[in-house]
């Protein structure tokens, strides 16, 4: 196979994927029913959390920074933080084990307002279930971004979207678009007049 047959075979994947997922029609209706839950996490002063690893991480990052910073058009910062700081990952990795790292500043910080974005393409990142294992603790709800079957993770999940797609990567695509929808309409609840 040449490069551009390669590369066409990629796309249409990624198109295979996201077509499967928006003929589920459960799929569009839980992305609403989540951007209502945010919306009302904002309205009552709480915060979103969100954790990953890998490229998951950097989805979570990118979904906070749009929060708390900018998406399409200016508004009130919204309370997102990932859980991403190297210093906190590095010392609890190291005092308490690898497992612990997202668990720790949700024990740390979770109110039972809050809410926490759990993002793993298999669904059984031991350190993702354990963060959900406490929030659940903290009365604070799940929303989980999953692939494959769901993983351990779903029974954890208050809502949870499981994301078409045999390979990390194309999960990923979906998931990244299911976070910009996810803001996009937070803002369109909060915001209307921007849009």
């Amino acid at each position: 196979m040449n490069i551009s047959d390669s590369i066409r075979r990629a796309l249409l994947e990624a198109q295979d994927a996201l077509t499967q997922f928006i003929q589920n029609p459960e799929n569009i209706a839980t992305i609403a029913e989540t951007a209502k839950l945010m919306r009302d996490v904002f309205e009552r002063h709480g915060r979103i959390f969100t954790c990953g690893n890998g490229g998951s991480l950097c989805d979570a990052i990118h979904f906070a920074e749009e929060c708390t910073g900018r998406f399409r058009a200016d508004r009130r910062a919204l309370p997102v933080i990932a859980l991403s700081d190297a210093g906190h990952i590095t010392c609890t990795a190291n005092d308490f084990g690898f497992d612990e790292i997202f668990a720790r500043p949700i024990a740390a910080l979770g109110h039972p307002e809050d809410l926490l974005v759990a993002i793993s393409t298999s669904g059984n990142s031991a350190n993702v279930i354990r963060a959900a294992e406490t929030a659940k603790s903290r009365r604070m709800k799940v929303f989980g971004l999953l692939g494959r079957d769901g993983g351990a993770l779903k029974d954890y999940c208050d809502i949870c979207l499981i994301a078409p797609g045999d390979t990390a990567d194309r999960i990923q695509e979906i998931h990244i678009k299911v976070l910009h929808i996810l803001i996009e309409h937070v803002e369109r609840l909060m915001f209307p007049e921007n849009y």
